[in-house]
This record gives C-alpha cells, structure tokens and sequence, in this order.
C-alpha cells in the first residue's frame, strides 16, 4: 500500500468511526405508535378551567404523511470536515460545500483544487466532463494533456469557476462463492463546482449528486433518501478535503527539499572580473549576516568598513579533538593558511539579489580559483546559512 492509499485510509476512517456504530433505525420498542391521544380535561361549567402552559405544545399543522416507528430514519446528517489547512465551513442549507484558503503562495488555489478532484476520479478509474453554463464539455479519459482550465472555465464579474462532472460510480453487492451473482447495485453521478473570488486566495468547493440509479431484487428506482443522499455528497467532499489536505503536505515537503538542495552559494566573478563567491542574498543582509560566519568557522573581525563593504578579518584554524566529533560539535575547517584576509562584498546583479564576496589575502590579492573550489564544500554551506535559518 502506498504512503498516500494509507495516509487517506487512516484519515478516512478516523472521519468515519464515530458514524459507523450509529443505526438507521432506532432502538427499542415502537409501541407509542399505538398509543390513543388521550383526551382534553372536561371541565364543568360551574368550575373555573386551569391555566394551561403553552410552551411544549404542538400544532396540528404537521406532515402526519412522514415515517414514524422503525420507518424513521435517526441518523444525525453528515459534517462536512475541514481537515485541510486554511479551509473552512459554511453551512448553507446543509449543502455539502468547504472553503479554501490560500496556503501555497507559488501556486494558483484554484487550479491546485481543480487538479485535486481529477486526480481523484483518474485515482477511481471515473471519466469526467466539463460543464461550462448550458453547454457540455465532453473530454475524453482522463490523461495527460486534458483540456485545462483555462480553456473551460467561465470568466463573470471578476468571478472564476470550473463545473466537472463525473461519469458513475457503481458499487455492487455480490452473493455466492464459486458463481456470483450481482444482488443489488448503487450507481451515482457526482458534480464538483469550483468556485474563486477575484483576489484567488478563496476557493469553495460544491459537491452535487446528479444522478442515482438503484437496483435489487424488488427492481430499481432513481430516488434517492434525503438523508442518504446528503451523506453521499459530504463523503465525497471529505475525501477531497483529505486528498487536498495531502496534497497540501506533499508539496509543502517538495517545497522543504527543494530549499534544503538548492545551491545558494556558486563560484563565479565579481564585477572586477575576478574570482569570487556568488552568494543568493541581497548586499544588506548578508553583511549582516557575514559575522555568524565568521564567528563559526575561526575568523576574527579586526576592522571593517561599512561603506565599502569589507571585513578585514585574521584566520587561526580552530582547535579539534576527539570528543568534538563524539558530541556532534566537530565544526569543517576551512582549509586556508593562518594569516590576514579581507572579505569585500558587493552587488552581483542589477535587483540585489545576489552579492558576491571576493576573498583577498594580506597582499590585497584575490584567492585563486582552485582555492575557492578546495575550500568550496565548507564555504558554500557557511554561507548558505542552513544551519541558522
């Protein structure tokens, strides 16, 4: 089973467990249908009547046509659950409908959604169609390269929507061992509309049953319960609040290993032409920043100046011993002679968003490049800061 089938299983249950014991009908004896009303007080007209309190009395204009007894249907509807990060209920009505909130800011809300729901369907092997106002449009299987959104949602006041259909889910019901037969069956047609605020950072998601069909061995009816019609929609939005919380987990993990591989630190030239660091960090906070490093990996400011950016600062190759590396407190040396050096930084492109440092030994001249590489692998994550921020 995979993280994923196991992860929605889990959560899926868990939403589940507390109905799952619940009955349709109630327990007990059903007597009180045969119970005759008993009848009003007859006062005598000599004598004065009672005051009678109003307050648990019951109309007579009711539906005497609804279920009643072991007809009545007990269970509590269904919640819609907002498991997933920065999403939120509204009831309307008992509509089976949840809000998203933007949490990924690199990625469009709606069209993350959307790619949740037919993700969905591919993952339960259901065709789906667009719906765009009266006019169907029919994709083929879901695959790569489907009509995407852009090309199929309406576009009114600012408002942006996606209407998806999906073809039927069908559950049968078997019986018999060696030759089965099919004793009952369900099949449903769901419809998912996505709907976003003109800002994009609010998403609602609308799950509708369009389409019932059951059949048993008394015969087959399009009719569906109320209530089980109810948690038919809300079931389905729970599973795509989990997928959508899920998916949320994904990239948010993608989004950490990206961070933690990424090379904020290269080799490269300053405006000089010569050899130096190129640092992923804007001039101003990584001269901030530059004492840390400094600080880390055994140098010592002497002098600076601020204007021009330079550090001058003097190398002594720190101490180690044995216990260091036993405790975890080991730190890489930088393999570099003891003596003066003077760090310069400065603006490596016209945004600020990269500064080079340009390393000078005690004769005002540059390092070399094959000592920047040979000193690359420690240098690099000094700079990159990874284990500060």
């Amino acid at each position: 089973m995979s993280c994923r089938a196991l992860y929605l299983s889990l959560l899926a249950l868990s939403l589940t467990a507390c109905g799952s014991v619940n009955n349709k009908q109630a327990q007990g004896s059903f007597e009180y249908q045969n119970k005759v009303e008993a009848n009003d007080l007859v006062i005598p007209a000599n004598l004065n009547k009672p005051k009678q309190a109003n307050d648990f009395f019951v109309t007579n204009n009711i539906n005497h046509q609804g279920p009643i007894g072991e007809d009545m249907d007990i269970r509590a509807p269904s919640l819609v659950m907002p498991v997933a990060a920065s999403s939120r209920v509204v009831e309307e009505s008992g509509i089976a409908i949840i809000w998203f909130d933007k949490v990924l800011e690199n990625k469009d809300l709606l069209g993350f959604i959307e790619k949740v729901v037919i993700d969905k369907l591919a993952e339960d092997q259901i065709t789906y169609n667009y719906i765009e106002e009266d006019t169907e449009v029919t994709l083929s299987k879901v695959t790569e390269g489907a009509t995407s959104l852009k090309e199929t949602s309406i576009k009114r006041e600012g408002i942006k929507t996606a209407i998806i259909e999906s073809d039927w889910y069908h559950d049968e019901v078997d019986v018999g061992w060696i030759f089965t037969d099919i004793q009952s069956s369900k099949s449903m047609r769901f419809r998912f509309q996505l709907l976003a605020k003109s800002h994009g950072r609010s998403v609602s998601l609308r799950v509708s049953l369009v389409d019932f069909l059951q059949t048993n061995e008394k015969g087959g009816s399009k009719t569906m319960d109320p209530i089980d019609k109810q948690r038919a929609e809300k079931s389905m939005l729970n599973e795509l609040i989990a997928a959508v919380d899920y998916n949320y987990r994904l990239q948010q993990r993608a989004d950490r290993l990206t961070r933690a591989n990424q090379k904020l630190v290269t080799i490269g030239k300053n405006i000089e032409a010569e050899q130096a660091y190129i640092v992923e960090m804007g001039l101003d906070d990584l001269w901030g920043n530059m004492p840390l490093f400094f600080e880390k990996h055994g140098f010592t400011i002497t002098d600076l100046n601020e204007d021009k950016k330079i550090y001058y600062v003097e190398f002594v190759k720190p101490e180690t011993s044995v216990w260091d590396s036993i405790w975890g407190d080991d730190v890489p040396v930088i393999d570099v002679s003891d003596a003066k050096y003077q760090f310069v930084l400065a603006p490596a492109d016209e945004l600020d968003q990269k500064t080079s440092v340009t390393i000078y030994n005690a004769d005002g001249e540059p390092l070399t490049l094959e000592a920047l590489e040979r000193i690359f692998p420690v240098v690099e994550k000094g700079l990159s800061f990874r284990d500060v921020f």
